[in-house]
């Protein structure tokens, strides 16, 4: 489908309109790592999106071989994952929180790594297309650190305490196929076909009528915003003495080494 409209400018992520369906990109490839200033882009396209009737669905992708790998461990002073990041931290959720403050249904492509705070972009649309190759991964523990971008709660929300329990308590990657016998993702498609895929489910509902669907959509999603603004001041207060402790350097040492923890309960 040929480019109708673009707007904005933006330096981390792409935004046009196609039809009904705007597309929103993320561009920091390969991992598409995200920081601050990302995550408050995306935010501001879907505020302007919001004010554009001609926008019925947002389709939300990336570049590269991750849809989000999560924070940049290597450039942690921009995601509030460092010993001091409890303020730089604290400005990234309020970003987030915008996030789920947008009318328009979100349907995203997931082709590669979701991880992390990554894991929490990809849950806050309202679908998720995804393929085997996909790797869904709340690997917080794994760093010694506690969830956070209101993942207590839109996890819980979407699989269950049982299932997120699991996710949050072991670090593990949860690949595609898996994502979507859990309910974490709604379709299986191949690699190659994802994004098309999901243009195809933002297309189709985009031919509902739009008031009917916003309106279904936020009787569904009633509270939520709220409960995520609210659970964020949790994780901000757990995260911040755990980025104190031992185990939180051992956590990313231990990432960037690609070996497994040698935690000690310090």
């Amino acid at each position: 489908m040929a480019k109708e409209w673009t707007f904005g400018k933006y330096e981390d992520i792409g935004a046009e309109l196609q039809g009904n369906v705007a597309i929103v990109e993320l561009r920091r490839p390969p991992d598409n790592y995200f920081s601050n200033e990302m995550i408050r882009q995306i935010a501001h396209a879907y505020e302007h999106l919001d004010t554009v009737d001609q926008c019925r669905v947002i389709l939300l992708c990336s570049q590269g071989k991750s849809f989000c790998a999560g924070a940049d461990l290597k450039n942690r002073p921009d995601t509030g994952t460092h010993a001091e990041g409890g303020g730089v931290a604290k400005h990234l959720y309020r970003e987030a929180i915008r996030v789920f403050k947008t009318r328009k249904p979100v349907v995203a492509a997931v082709q590669g790594a979701a991880s992390g705070g990554g894991l929490g972009v990809a849950v806050s649309a309202d679908f998720r297309v995804t393929c085997k190759e996909a790797r869904f991964s709340a690997n917080f523990s794994r760093l010694g650190l506690h969830p956070g971008f209101g993942l207590t709660h839109t996890l819980p929300r979407l699989i269950g305490v049982q299932k997120a329990s699991l996710m949050f308590l072991t670090g593990r990657r949860v690949p595609g196929d898996e994502a979507v016998v859990m309910g974490l993702a709604d379709q299986l498609v191949p690699l190659a076909d994802v994004r098309a895929k999901a243009m195809e489910l933002a297309t189709e509902i985009s031919q509902s009528a739009p008031l009917a669907v916003m309106s279904i959509r936020e009787t569904l999603r009633r509270g939520l915003y709220e409960a995520v603004e609210s659970m964020t001041e949790r994780e901000l207060f757990e995260q911040d003495w755990l980025r104190r402790t031992e185990d939180f350097k051992e956590g990313v040492a231990s990432w960037a080494e690609r070996r497994l923890g040698n935690f000690k309960s310090r």
